[in-house]
């Protein structure tokens, strides 16, 4: 039997993948922070997948989590927490946090996944962002911490694959999920004029990259944009 470890699985782009996952045959374990009712709703839309309330920046919730699974054969480390601050309203603790969740939990997820997968090898597919290469206007704490995830996927690539444990990240660009929902009416327009491809994309289209990365036995230490061309 083949395991599947997704972070943020219970909405969005994390319960996509989990979905994803199940359907291709892994038995999944998707983690969530702290929102029952997305769990609740995950859990109606997909009865065979384990979801179980760990928070990625906590190292001792993240080690009991995994602590049964047999193996692991494929982390995803989705996920994430948004700001969209100036640098001189953000507070400290607001940064700490974000990167806390966003790094951190990358960091602590591989950590203790890596203990289920030396033996054995698989593949981690980190989840970044656009901004993590580019840097988004208000919202340089988060890009910061993006852009953190996809220099760790690099090194760690060339880290593990000695140990032949495979290492890569997907950048989304403007994904239609509950993260980008304040961007409505004129603005929301505005924005999808400067994707080439004119339009948002979905949680689906990201989940097929990050099962492609995870299954692809040639390829490592790399990003993947998923972004309708926005980032050229």
């Amino acid at each position: 039997m083949k395991y599947a470890l997704i972070s943020g699985g219970t909405r969005g782009i994390g319960l996509a993948v989990a979905k994803k996952f199940f359907e291709e045959g892994y038995i999944v374990r998707a983690l969530y922070s702290s929102d029952e009712e997305d769990a609740k709703r995950a859990a109606e839309l997909l009865p065979h997948v384990q979801f179980v309330r760990a928070d990625v920046s906590d190292e001792a919730a993240v080690k009991e989590a995994l602590e049964d699974l047999p193996h692991i054969d494929v982390l995803v480390a989705n996920a994430g927490v948004a700001l969209y601050s100036q640098v001189q309203d953000t507070s400290f603790g607001e940064y700490r946090r974000v990167m806390d969740v966003n790094m951190g939990g990358v960091f602590l997820l591989c950590k203790h996944a890596l203990k289920k997968m030396l033996s054995l090898g698989g593949s981690i597919v980190t989840v970044s962002s656009v901004w993590g290469e580019k840097g988004g206007s208000c919202e340089s704490v988060y890009s910061a911490s993006k852009g953190a995830v996809i220099a760790f996927t690099k090194a760690l690539a060339k880290e593990l694959a000695p140990s032949l444990i495979r290492v890569n990240c997907v950048l989304p660009g403007v994904i239609d999920t509950r993260m980008n929902a304040r961007f409505a009416g004129d603005e929301r327009t505005a924005l999808i004029r400067e994707i080439p491809l004119s339009r948002m994309g979905t949680a689906g289209e990201v989940a097929s990259a990050v099962f492609f990365l995870a299954e692809s036995a040639y390829i490592t230490g790399q990003t993947l944009c998923v972004d309708g061309g926005f980032s050229l």
